[in-house]
């Protein structure tokens, strides 16, 4: 633990000759708690900018038509008693 509080450049309080495992983990919770709060913010800006994304190419494909619409040609049997009266 000692070495740990050392790497992180933690000195002990006033009055004290050692960092407390309380005050070490006291600054880690608030860290990390931070920490895990812009990390779901992130996340969520991240999500919305994929489902604008998506959403986009859906549009173009919606807008391309993936098939081609003919004309009706009057070739049936309607077609033919119509024309002739």
């Amino acid at each position: 633990f000692l070495e740990t509080a050392a790497y992180f450049c933690m000195k002990p309080k006033m009055g004290e000759k050692e960092v407390s495992p309380h005050s070490f983990f006291s600054i880690w919770h608030e860290f990390s708690s931070d920490f895990k709060d812009f990390w779901k913010k992130e996340n969520k800006l991240i999500l919305q900018e994929r489902v604008k994304e998506a959403e986009e190419v859906c549009r173009q494909k919606k807008g391309k038509s993936l098939y081609n619409i003919r004309p009706k040609h009057d070739s049936g049997i309607v077609s033919k008693i119509c024309s002739n009266t």
